[in-house]
C-alpha cells in the first residue's frame, strides 16, 4: 500500500510539472521576445511554482544549512554535489541571480532550454576540451560582473549517493577567471529523488553550504580540498553525505523552506 502511494504521489507531482511548464509555454515566449531582462525572474518563477509540489505531493521538504556561508547580494561561485534534477531546480529559489553551469544539449527541452539563453545561464559543450573552458571562464567573467550566483557541479553529471565520480576541471577554471571563492556544498537529493527515477520518496532533502575556500588557491589544491568535502567520509556517512556534517552542527542557523 505504502509502495502503492509513493508511486500515485510521484504521478501526480509529474502531472503538476509538467501542467506547470506547459501553462507556462505560452508566458515565457512572451517575455522572452518582450522583455527578455526579466527572463532571469520568470525562470525563478517557473522553479518555485514546480517545487512548490514537492511537500504537498510528495511529502518532500527541504532543510538548508550555512547560508551564512553565501555573500549577500553580490557574486559567488558555488560547487555543488549533483545527485539528482532537483539540484538543477533549487538553487533559483535559494540565491537572487542564479547563473547555473550546464550542459548545451539541454537546450533542446522544451520550456526549460527556451529560458536558458536570455535568463543568462552558462550552456557548455562538455565535448569542447580547451576551447569549451575558455568559453566557461569568459562567461564566468560575465556573470560575476554582473553580480550572479555561478552554479556548477564539479562532477559533471548527477551521481547515485555514495557514488564517487572524478572532478572536473571547469570549477578550477571558473574560481581562476572570477577571482572568487569557491563555496562548496553537499547534499542527499538523489535519496528521495532518485538520477532518472520516477518514484521520489517521502522525506527531508539536506542542502549544507560550506564555509567557502581561499581564493587564489592553486588548481591540485582546490580539486584536493573539494575531493575531501565531497566524499571524503566513512562509507557508512557516504550514501548520506550531509548527516556528518548537520550532526556535528556544523551551521549555526538551519532554513527549512517547502521545496
Amino acid at each position: 500500500m505504502k509502495t502503492c502511494m509513493i508511486l500515485i504521489r510521484s504521478a501526480l507531482f509529474n502531472i503538476w510539472s509538467f501542467g506547470v511548464s506547459f501553462a507556462l509555454l505560452l508566458p515565457a515566449t512572451f517575455v522572452s521576445l518582450a522583455m527578455p531582462h526579466r527572463m532571469l525572474d520568470f525562470t525563478s518563477f517557473w522553479a518555485r511554482l514546480v517545487l512548490a509540489g514537492l511537500a504537498p505531493i510528495c511529502g518532500i521538504r527541504l532543510v538548508v544549512t550555512g547560508r551564512e556561508n553565501l555573500p549577500v547580494g553580490g557574486p559567488a561561485l558555488i560547487a555543488s554535489m549533483h545527485q539528482s534534477a532537483f539540484d538543477t531546480l533549487v538553487w533559483m529559489t535559494l540565491v537572487p541571480r542564479c547563473c547555473y553551469v550546464l550542459k548545451r544539449e539541454l537546450l533542446r527541452v522544451p520550456l526549460f532550454g527556451r529560458l536558458i539563453p536570455p535568463s543568462g545561464m552558462i550552456a557548455i559543450d562538455r565535448s569542447g576540451g580547451t576551447q569549451s573552458l575558455r568559453a566557461l571562464m569568459r562567461e564566468g567573467v560575465r556573470a560575476a560582473a554582473e553580480n550572479r550566483q555561478i552554479v556548477i557541479f564539479p562532477e559533471g553529471t548527477r551521481a547515485a549517493p555514495g557514488k564517487v565520480l572524478p572532478l572536473q576541471p571547469g570549477i578550477a577554471a571558473l574560481a581562476a577567471s572570477t577571482g572568487l571563492p569557491v563555496i562548496p556544498v553537499i547534499t542527499d537529493s538523489g535519496l528521495s529523488w532518485g538520477r532518472r527515477a520516477f518514484r521520489k520518496q517521502p522525506g527531508i532533502i539536506h542542502i549544507a553550504i560550506q564555509p567557502p575556500l581561499p581564493p587564489g588557491l592553486r588548481r591540485p589544491d582546490l580539486m584536493q580540498r573539494l575531493e575531501q568535502i565531497f566524499h571524503g567520509r566513512t562509507p557508512a556517512d557516504r550514501t548520506d553525505p550531509v548527516a556528518g556534517f548537520v550532526e556535528q552542527g556544523g551551521a549555526e542557523r538551519t532554513d527549512r523552506t517547502s521545496g
